[in-house]
């Protein structure tokens, strides 16, 4: 079994001025995070950055999944975590099977993916890349759906075009670098590190809303907290202080700049081998559109979604999709905290 992998919580000594320190008798949620130094998934770490968590009243320790170990939304489903910041779409997977996962906060109103192509290849559209290769995450995953969906809405089918498992940072670059693949979808900071080295540049767009309303046809929601629903009935007034602080860290969000974000996140998040904090900020500011301010899922989403697993064929059972989510534990943190609901 994967290992978790601590975090280095940076920030937390000047949190510690601002808000209360921990106490023993907080509660503790354990919550993996499925690449946690990714943009998407900034959240968690901004709201451990900021004191929030200490601030609400709750112990949260972060982890990230592995290349090669458990996913977070797996780890949810075996115990080994409480929470994990993963993609909805994995509540509908996991819905169709009979488990009960749900969505308790919306980070992400867009998959904040970009799908980027090869310089020279000159590909606009996914019915240019017929014949090509395609780089996914994994094969399997959430990225390989979204690359199956854009493409099926472009007239291509399976056998038009092939995915290759090229997964993201050096690995992506190299494989769009050497010809393996001609397009490959990623997120920042792999983005902003194709552009800076001209090896690609970005095809078509899904970190923005008019992005996937134009190649998904809708508002896809992605990056949410992800918990079992039983653990949830058990446990509302802890799970209520996790979404409180993470609400807060929305409208935190929601209302300071990119440099500012940045500011208070690890350093090894926004200067490393993929990019600098300048180019990271840039990066930032461009996609920041994509978290939702206040963690409601939106009412077109889960439909959405379920077409695109519908259309990857995922998804081949009808699933009652009100059971996928909630927006209870968002509803009464926006109004603890003054934002109207």
């Amino acid at each position: 079994m994967k290992k978790l992998l601590a975090i280095a919580l940076a920030g937390t000594a000047l949190a510690a001025l601002a808000y209360p320190a921990l106490s023993e008798d907080m509660p503790t949620v354990k919550l993996m995070v499925g690449g946690i130094d990714k943009q998407i998934y900034l959240p968690y770490q901004l709201a451990e950055s900021l004191g929030f968590y200490a601030k609400n009243g709750v112990k949260v320790e972060l982890s990230t999944e592995q290349d090669g170990g458990v996913g977070a939304e797996d780890a949810v489903v075996s115990g080994q975590v409480e929470m994990a910041g993963a993609w909805y779409v994995h509540a509908i997977d996991f819905a169709a099977h009979g488990k009960n996962i749900i969505g308790i906060a919306q980070i992400g109103l867009a998959p904040g993916e970009r799908i980027m192509c090869a310089k020279g290849t000159d590909i606009k559209d996914p019915k240019d890349w017929k014949g090509k290769g395609v780089g996914v995450t994994d094969l399997g995953s959430g990225t390989d759906d979204l690359v199956t969906y854009v493409s099926t809405r472009s007239g291509l089918g399976p056998t038009d075009y092939s995915k290759i498992a090229a997964h993201a940072g050096q690995t992506m670059i190299a494989a769009l670098q050497n010809g393996k693949i001609a397009c490959g979808i990623t997120t920042q900071p792999t983005v902003a590190a194709i552009e800076k080295l001209g090896v690609g540049y970005s095809a078509i767009d899904l970190s923005t809303g008019d992005g996937v309303k134009k190649w998904l046809g809708g508002t896809w929601p992605t990056a949410t907290i992800l918990a079992n629903g039983d653990w949830v009935a058990k446990n509302k007034e802890t799970t209520q202080k996790v979404v409180t602080a993470i609400v807060e860290t929305m409208h935190w969000i929601d209302t300071h700049s990119a440099a500012e974000i940045a500011d208070k996140l690890p350093k090894d998040f926004t200067t490393n081998k993929l990019v600098n904090k300048e180019e990271y900020s840039a990066a930032l500011a461009a996609d920041k559109g994509g978290f939702s301010a206040d963690a409601m899922m939106p009412d077109d989403g889960p439909a959405t979604v379920a077409a695109v697993e519908k259309a990857a064929g995922k998804l081949k059972v009808d699933v009652d999709l009100k059971k996928t989510y909630t927006n209870e534990f968002v509803i009464a943190a926006n109004k603890a905290l003054g934002f109207a609901k």
